[in-house]
């Protein structure tokens, strides 16, 4: 009789546990303060609480000077610590992190440092929590990519016209060699298209001596980011003398620029979605 009511007890306890467990996911991206941009970031939350029903989503900035600038405008975004804290206090005790970046590089890394500091200062609040990698990880991740955005590329796009995309690059951290695996893929995959980066080892200068080779007299920009922000309104497609558009012109070429950011995309949502199951399915 005795051993029966333990038993009981012990069922009553795990299905309790089970019962009270509460499932919330974190969005975290670098972020941006350019209203026309915003919608990126925006399509891909909408995404997540559409598939989540009544389990809270939240997003998260990792940049400081952006979440100040959005703060005195009077459109405050969380920073990681303070999403997790919140997140907490709604009682979430599973918790899965997404990263919105394009690769595991150094801001990816600060995440991982950001998610562990919290953790450690305030043990056992979660019961788990999970991190979803960034967009490109694998050979798959790539393939997929190079094919969703090769779909994107604009439709009056002719034969013989040159695509150069605009990725941000890093030269701190593994972020280069995966743009310089992933500038490879696209170029291996339309000869066309090139992909370089405002920062690291692919720059604009080592792309632009290869376009002229092959011949093109027309190029197409688009933003290789999340975001189509500050980077692809200026550094890609604004008036300056040293704008890649102006650049390009420069040297003889037509110009045309599509100011949108990946986060446009449905397949890119289904990508980072699939990676945050893949974080849920590696340690369950």
């Amino acid at each position: 009789m005795k051993k029966c009511f333990v038993m009981v007890l012990l069922c009553c306890l795990l299905a309790a546990g089970t019962a009270f467990a509460k499932t919330g996911t974190l969005l975290v991206a670098f972020g941006t303060s350019m209203d026309s941009a915003r919608p990126a970031i925006d399509d891909i939350e909408k995404a997540y609480k559409k598939a989540a029903g009544n389990d809270p989503v939240l997003l998260a900035f990792t940049s400081d000077i952006i979440r100040n600038k959005l703060a005195k405008e009077g459109n405050p975004v969380l920073s990681v610590n303070a999403a997790m804290n919140e997140l907490a206090a709604q009682g979430v005790t599973d918790l899965k992190i997404q990263s919105l970046h394009i690769a595991p590089a150094e801001e990816y890394n600060q995440l991982e440092r950001m998610v562990v500091k919290n953790i450690t200062k305030n043990p056992g609040v979660f019961k788990t929590v999970k991190v979803g990698y960034p967009l490109l990880v694998s050979e798959k991740d790539l393939d997929a990519v190079v094919k969703v955005v090769l779909a994107s590329l604009p439709k009056d796009r002719k034969p013989g016209d040159a695509v150069v995309l605009m990725g941000h690059g890093n030269d701190r951290g593994p972020g280069d060699l995966t743009l310089a695996a992933t500038a490879a893929a696209f170029h291996k995959a339309d000869p066309h298209v090139w992909l370089a980066t405002v920062e690291g080892s692919n720059s604009f200068d080592n792309v632009l001596p290869k376009l002229k080779a092959s011949g093109a007299k027309r190029v197409w920009l688009q933003p290789f980011m999340i975001v189509a922000g500050d980077h692809a309104n200026n550094d890609m497609a604004g008036a300056d003398e040293d704008s890649w558009k102006t650049m390009f012109e420069a040297a003889g070429l037509t110009v045309n620029c599509q100011i949108s950011g990946l986060g446009r995309i449905d397949a890119i949502h289904a990508l980072y979605v699939a990676h945050t199951k893949a974080a849920i399915d590696a340690i369950a």
